[in-house]
């Protein structure tokens, strides 16, 4: 493969938004009201919408006959590069809205440096995701604070969710080499320097949802090299169903 960095690259991009888009799906019909589970399923598939962009690129830089479904949907478990906050179970609403949260934060602020890359497909897929990103991030901080702010038993739940989804933050702004190729040549967005404005934006939100942020120092990662949690076999096997028990189906 001539750019091997890139291809890398566009997949650590892409299987963030793949993998959150499937634990959305999840959640189809079975949404606390019928209002939030049209919200959460119309999110999925605004993600599932981006994540095709992503592929279509990433086959065209492979051009070895892959397709976007074939990469999208037929690597094997330590292939995908995603961050090991968005493969998290929907344990209950406020995980589900905390996970969101804190991904949509960091994601919001990565699109807006991925604008900016040299790379004009990369750019214009940033400029065309970035609206839906931002309703994606008004959603999930609304419901924050509703539950955070809400009832005893809301702001228990929701401060148990962001304690313990709190320990995957830190991975958003860990560098692979790819991510460093990618950045030295202009195309690639230097994550670390995200780092501060997105903790400063995650706490005054927090703050504003009567929250406490949480004190814990010692974070997880693996995922963006494709070592991932007991959770994600699963996740896995439901996404490639269809297109192991059906093969050369069409996205």
């Amino acid at each position: 493969m001539k750019n091997e960095n890139l291809y890398n690259y566009i997949l650590g991009i892409a299987d963030n938004s793949l993998i959150l888009g499937q634990r959305l799906g999840e959640l189809c019909g079975h949404g606390p009201t019928l209002e939030t589970d049209i919200a959460c399923t119309n999110i999925s598939l605004d993600l599932f919408g981006q994540v095709r962009s992503y592929f279509q690129y990433a086959a065209k830089i492979a051009g070895d006959g892959r397709t976007e479904d074939d990469i999208a949907l037929l690597r094997k478990e330590r292939d995908y590069k995603n961050v090991l906050l968005v493969e998290q179970p929907n344990t209950d609403f406020a995980y589900t809205i905390g996970r969101q949260f804190l991904f949509d934060v960091y994601h919001l602020a990565f699109l807006s440096e991925l604008e900016k890359s040299k790379d004009l497909t990369l750019s214009a897929i940033a400029k065309k995701c970035i609206k839906e990103v931002r309703y994606h991030e008004r959603f999930s901080s609304d419901w924050v604070k509703r539950l955070g702010d809400g009832t005893d038993e809301s702001k228990v739940k929701m401060q148990e969710a962001i304690n313990n989804l709190w320990t995957y933050t830190n991975e958003l702004f860990l560098q692979t080499e790819a991510d460093k190729a990618m950045v030295a040549e202009g195309i690639g967005v230097d994550v670390t320097k995200l780092k501060d404005g997105y903790y400063k934006d995650v706490n005054e939100l927090l703050e504003a949802s009567t929250l406490e942020i949480p004190e814990s120092k010692y974070f997880q990662k693996g995922g963006k090299e494709g070592i991932h949690t007991e959770h994600f076999g699963y996740l896995l096997t439901e996404l490639q169903f269809m297109q192991r028990a059906y093969p050369n189906m069409e996205w």
